[in-house]
């Protein structure tokens, strides 16, 4: 039952009245247009109705991609979309100096909207059911919107994406959120998404796809595997915090007990930015050593990592009914941990700063543990990530989230990571070093108004931390 209060009406996109009209839509835990109950029938009725046939094919076999006969990189013959490239790498981060390997590059940016109108005074959030290649389940909940550039500008010939305008141009005093932010950076090179959250007037309404849910349902449902995608949580964690009260300036005497300022914490990530040494090369994907093509892969030699691999797809709600195109295929569920902390009275996270070679400025800010442990069994305990046997060992009663999710699922088959916040105990040996900063939940925000800074895995558990409170 919805546990809302009504309060005096004031505009969402006012700045003064954001956080408390945000906390009205966190309280409202069963929502005015649709309980969570009916919620659950909507969606089981939503992934009979859009049910995929996802199969393998050979490299071949696929139908608008081709392999380029002088390099070999995988590419729609359109020239859209995206493609599959080769890449060198060297870098002083990690245990692994130097490596080839194959990366998705999509240089256009595509749009990731939410789009939200009040009802009775409650913010609630439009959330489309869509069905995407790569999930696990099908259907997954997603953003409004959710499309890449050639999605949009319809270069494969189909329908509309719904709602677009909204977001394509928006009214000023409407944005809520816009930002650019990055996506893995270990499987994208440079590819970033437009990160939008618009107030709707009410000629907005929820079409057959779509439903209106409020942030504290989704709160409840962010704890459901592989149910709220990757895009609705990057989205999700770039709304202005309402707890922190970053809109507010009777909150600005909370700052003065972080750990550090704002400025001790943007000169670290701006440090490890000009120390960090990090270089790439692209590659014909025929000469990345160490990995060995068959009809239907591109693998690792060893067996680990990734495959790109070949898949046709059949589907009836999407813009196309069936195409087929390459995924890459992740070996092993990846883990990603924050380590949280009282200091001074005030939460805060142990971020780390991590280099991946596909972001644009090479270092951004990631959870305190991000990595796939079967990658790393073959080398010497010393080359195992930091406080990751801490986090494999953790206490049930000290977890405070745990849920496997998955990654993007229009680019990646059957990724998924295990999502954990984990209290760290006075004991624990948790040391900031050269890596590693306590950051504030308040400094969290303030990072994601602006690109860059925060990595993908990263905005996933700022926004399941905003679930705990």
């Amino acid at each position: 039952m919805s546990t809302h209060t009504a309060a005096a009406s004031r505009p969402l996109r006012s700045d003064a009245g954001r956080p408390l009209r945000l906390a009205e839509s966190v309280r409202c835990t069963d929502g005015l247009r649709m309980s969570t109950a009916a919620f659950f029938d909507w969606l089981a009725e939503r992934r009979a109705t859009h049910a995929q046939r996802v199969e393998r094919i050979r490299f071949d076999e696929m139908s608008q991609w081709h392999a380029d006969p002088d390099t070999g990189d995988l590419r729609h013959r359109s020239g859209r979309f995206f493609s599959v490239q080769g890449l060198r790498v060297r870098s002083d981060f990690g245990p692994v100096a130097a490596w080839a390997q194959p990366i998705i590059s999509q240089p256009e940016c595509g749009i990731l909207g939410i789009a939200v109108r009040e009802f009775d005074g409650v913010p609630h959030l439009l959330m489309q059911a869509k069905s995407e290649p790569g999930n696990i389940n099908g259907v997954q909940l997603s953003p409004t919107v959710q499309a890449t550039r050639s999605n949009y500008t319809r270069v494969h010939g189909g329908s509309p994406v719904p709602y677009l305008d909204l977001f394509r141009s928006p009214e000023p005093g409407r944005v809520l959120a816009d930002v650019l932010q990055s996506e893995q950076g270990s499987w994208f090179y440079r590819k970033r998404n437009r990160n939008m959250v618009i107030e709707a007037g009410a000629e907005v309404e929820a079409g057959e796809d779509f439903c209106w849910l409020t942030l504290g349902q989704l709160h409840a449902l962010m704890r459901h595997e592989d149910l709220i995608n990757m895009d609705a949580r990057t989205v999700l964690s770039c709304l202005p915090d309402w707890h922190t009260g970053a809109d507010d300036a009777s909150e600005a005497p909370r700052r003065g007990t972080d750990l550090h300022t704002d400025r001790e914490i943007r000169s670290w990530l701006t440090g490890r930015r000009a120390e960090h040494r990090l270089s790439t090369e692209r590659l014909p994907l025929t000469r990345v050593p160490d990995w060995r093509w068959s009809p239907e892969a591109l693998s690792h030699d060893s067996g680990r990592y990734f495959s790109i691999v070949a898949v046709h797809v059949g589907s009836r709600s999407r813009e196309v009914p069936t195409w087929s195109q390459p995924l890459l295929r992740p070996h092993g569920d990846g883990v990603a941990a924050l380590l949280v902390r009282r200091i001074g009275g005030v939460a805060h996270a142990l971020m780390r700063a991590r280099v991946e070679p596909g972001f644009a400025d090479g270092v951004e800010l990631g959870p305190t543990v991000q990595c796939t442990p079967e990658n790393y069994a073959h080398l010497p305990a010393a080359a195992r990530p930091p406080y990751l046997d801490l986090v494999l060992g953790r206490r049930a009663e000290r977890t405070r989230f745990d849920t496997v999710l998955s990654e993007e699922g229009g680019r990646f088959h059957h990724a998924r990571s295990r999502y954990l916040i984990i209290e760290a105990e006075p004991g624990d040996p948790v040391e900031e070093g050269m890596e590693f900063r306590w950051v504030s939940e308040r400094q969290l925000d303030e990072l994601l108004r602006y690109s860059g800074h925060l990595n993908v895995q990263a905005r996933t558990l700022v926004a399941a931390l905003r679930t705990l409170r």
